[in-house]
């Protein structure tokens, strides 16, 4: 399944076609990062989270409500300029399709550096990637219906549910793995987080260079849907969270844990399921452009609610 998934196609653009060690390299990437999710979930966390579990419904309800409805949005405004257009329509699909996936184990390096709720972040990112198997395939189809994208570019529905399942096995083996021995759980903890983090400079290294040409000719409009995907998620999950008094703690870790994507997975999908599709480097656009920003966006994110934040938290009793 995985050596399926990470078979990339040749660019209309002349890009060249990533070699068999970066194809082995890619697979190590997507199925360390994935165990390292599951492994960094203890029977504890779980029951963390189901005692009070508001923070754990309403990131469901961001992750899967707010991001699809935030790139749709964007897409309908920023990208198309309220009037469908053909010649974008492989850019908003990749648009449409980065908001859909769940949560990526980025969420939780900048949670913890942000003072906030570390074992509701890696429940809420398990969780949301248990629930893409059915969500996003739904999700993706009604907005692919909703811009009336063109055939070539439909979504099939059991195709991609069957990909992302291929994906999120191995959360539940390195879940497995922690259940049997916690310390062998905590080192590939470690070493998925180590591994999602260089996964954005891997990406700059082998994409970047073969697609520069068609970085300097996009337009400025899919920048901004780019950027704005993880900006505008980020904080409107989070003053929804504010609105209704959640801990300011659970309030930064659902706001960052809504506008931060599973880059990676939303990669493999494109690949896996639009592989023959001449336009596929257009799909990889916004998320390949997502991938690249979202760490410079999430670090300032994380400044802000360090200094804006930490004062309020002494003062406020933990309401969720």
């Amino acid at each position: 399944m995985i050596d399926s998934l990470l078979v990339l196609a040749e660019s209309t653009n002349e890009a060249t076609v990533v070699n068999e060690f970066e194809q082995t390299l890619l697979r190590i990437f997507i199925v360390v990062i994935m165990f390292g999710l599951g492994a960094g979930l203890t029977p504890k966390d779980f029951g963390l989270a189901l005692k009070r579990p508001w923070g754990l419904i309403i990131g469901w309800v961001t992750q899967f409500g707010i991001m699809p409805f935030v790139a749709y949005v964007l897409v309908v405004t920023v990208l198309f300029g309220f009037s469908p257009r053909e010649d974008v329509a492989l850019i908003a699909l990749g648009a449409l399709i980065m908001g859909s996936v769940p949560a990526g184990t980025t969420s939780n390096l900048f949670t913890y550096f942000s003072k906030g709720n570390l074992a509701l972040s890696v429940t809420m990112t398990v969780n949301s990637t248990l629930w893409a198997f059915i969500m996003t395939p739904a999700v993706l189809w009604l907005y692919a219906n909703l811009l009336q994208l063109d055939d070539s570019v439909t979504i099939e529905f059991g195709e991609l549910a069957v990909v992302i399942l291929g994906l999120i096995v191995p959360v539940g083996l390195g879940m497995l793995v922690r259940r049997l021995s916690a310390n062998a759980g905590a080192i590939l903890e470690l070493v998925g987080g180590v591994f999602g983090v260089l996964f954005i400079p891997f990406l700059i290294a082998i994409w970047v260079p073969r697609n520069w040409q068609l970085l300097l000719s996009t337009q400025w409009n899919t920048y901004v849907v780019a950027i704005g995907l993880g900006l505008v998620g980020i904080f409107t999950a989070y003053f929804i969270a504010k609105l209704i008094r959640l801990h300011p703690m659970n309030a930064r870790t659902v706001g960052l844990e809504t506008g931060i994507q599973n880059g990676p997975l939303a990669i493999a999908v494109i690949v896996a399921v639009y592989i023959d599709n001449p336009g596929v480097d257009e799909i990889l656009l916004v998320p390949a452009l997502y991938s690249l920003f979202i760490v410079i966006i999430s670090t300032l994110v994380t400044f802000w609610f360090r200094r804006a934040n930490l004062a309020e938290e002494q003062k406020i009793p933990n309401l969720l």
